[in-house]
């Protein structure tokens, strides 16, 4: 393994561009990321799109996006540049082929002629119940149509006639690959169960597994940090290493993010469950890029403390591989919620003033920036994400088109219309509109029907937003002005009389 002590830290995030970024993917990144922060070292991005079946243009553009709005900036890659260019795998097939080459020439690969027809029909031969899908490996290439079986003549005429063939990894037979991970400790793999691996498709592109260990040595990359579900990966990339003569970096294989009901977090559960899986979803659902980053980092590593809420510093200098976890670990949007609401509660006003505008701005809805402050000021305590703003206090944008039917019967009474009256009268004839007029004007009409204040607060604030919870009643009609609280008191009692 790669020698932390000495050698430079050097990790890379590397998706493949078939869609876009999973919130695993965002925590991967985040870990690469802080890994390479904690050590000085360098944190970067490569494409790895060899699977040009699979490609989807817009996904890089949406991988771009994501990186970007949660400020996870690289050192190498797309865009960025570096010594290592190009940082696309489709660009660099040249050096693929050529040490594809160079592992025939050892004799650790070879070329195979095979037909998808023929390894199903030795598959079917060799299918048993102890071993229901068997391997193209050391117990039945002999019997395939390969450089191995093939005479060098045949071999030779095969390629001149541009016969399809792959390059495979020849596994040795009955062997125990190990090694060591940051997370998971000493593991070891049986060779007997893998298949020889492919190397270079028909089409002379190579499969992720070349190119991923020849990029990682030429990028000098010392650490490998990624989802556990490439763990089973593992043994051909180190027997790959072997081959070249290469030393492997050091390992580290994160756990699963889970979904509540068990199993991977996936799709069905943004549909089902109502908990987006796409970065995406959550850039677009309003939720900070701070809070979800912190609540990712303590979504499978443990910071042996008590402390929750962390600043990218703090996350930096507290991050170590030896406390991630192994077992998967339960997504759990309440607590994503409730990390976003800390978040929201310790910005600075004029930050959420800021991020609301953006909102705002989306729907293009005429406003100035005085009453942007003003509206961040009564509900920074009570979103849980400012998109809320526009959907949970939507009150402030336009007039309630219905009335909360339970906040109806348990706050609107029969004496409803006559204390609204009465109010409506009275902000009419104040000669200000300030909290001291409207808070007055309350107090004024409850005692004159000696009723407590709360009988006339839960109507007012039924006509202003159509239900009877929310900010502070005497700063909400302010700020929606006298025209508009007149205009909300006399629509009310038409609707309910």
């Amino acid at each position: 393994m790669a020698d932390s002590a000495s050698a430079p830290v050097r990790v890379r995030f590397a998706p493949s561009p078939t869609g876009r970024l999973h919130i695993g993917g965002l925590r991967t990144a985040l870990y690469n990321y802080l890994f390479a922060r904690k050590h000085d070292g360098d944190f970067i991005l490569r494409i790895e799109d060899t699977d040009q079946s699979r490609y989807v243009e817009e996904a890089e553009q949406d991988l771009m996006r994501a990186l970007a709005w949660s400020g996870l900036e690289y050192d190498e890659g797309p865009g960025t540049g570096g010594p290592h260019q190009p940082y696309y795998q489709s660009q660099r097939s040249g050096l693929y082929q050529r040490f594809a080459q160079k592992l025939i020439d050892s004799g650790d690969a070879y070329y195979a002629f095979d037909t998808e027809e023929e390894i199903e029909a030795m598959r079917e031969r060799h299918a048993s119940d102890e071993n229901p899908s068997p391997a193209y490996n050391a117990s039945t290439r002999m019997e395939m149509r390969n450089s191995l079986s093939l005479s060098e003549d045949e071999v030779q005429q095969l390629l001149d006639e541009g016969a399809p063939h792959v390059v495979r990894l020849k596994i040795p037979g009955n062997e125990t690959v190990r090694f060591e991970d940051e997370v998971r400790g000493t593991v070891t793999f049986e060779t007997g169960g893998l298949d020889d691996q492919v190397l270079l498709k028909s089409d002379g592109l190579p499969t992720y597994h070349l190119a991923n260990v020849v990029d990682d040595h030429h990028m000098r990359i010392s650490h490998v940090i990624r989802g556990e579900e490439w763990l089973p990966s593992t043994p051909k990339h180190v027997l790959l290493y072997n081959a070249f003569d290469w030393t492997p970096p050091t390992f580290a294989h994160l756990p699963l993010i889970m979904s509540p009901e068990g199993g991977k977090l996936s799709k069905r559960d943004s549909n089902e469950l109502g908990i987006p899986v796409f970065v995406t979803d959550y850039r677009e659902a309003g939720y900070e890029p701070e809070a979800l980053l912190n609540f990712l980092a303590l979504l499978g590593w443990n910071p042996g403390t008590e402390q929750e809420i962390f600043s990218m510093e703090e996350l930096i200098e507290a991050f170590s591989l030896d406390r991630v976890g192994v077992s998967g670990v339960q997504f759990d949007l309440d607590k994503l919620n409730w990390y976003n609401e800390q978040y929201l509660r310790d910005m600075d006003i004029e930050v959420f003033a800021d991020r609301l505008r953006e909102h705002i701005a989306e729907e293009r809805l005429p406003i100035t920036r005085e009453r942007i402050v003003a509206i961040a000021g009564l509900v920074q305590d009570r979103v849980s994400k400012i998109s809320e703003v526009m959907t949970e206090h939507r009150y402030f944008f336009e007039d309630p088109d219905s009335y909360n039917e339970a906040c109806v019967e348990k706050r609107w009474s029969e004496t409803s219309a006559a204390l609204l009256r009465d109010l409506a009268e009275a902000y009419e004839q104040a000669p200000a509109f300030d909290r001291d007029a409207v808070e007055q004007g309350m107090r004024t009409v409850a005692d004159a029907h000696d009723v407590g204040l709360g009988k006339v607060i839960h109507p007012v604030r039924l006509a202003i937003t159509g239900r009877t919870y929310g900010p502070g009643i005497f700063d909400l009609v302010v700020l929606m002005g006298r025209e508009t609280a007149l205009r909300r008191i006399d629509a009310v009692i038409e609707e309910l009389g």
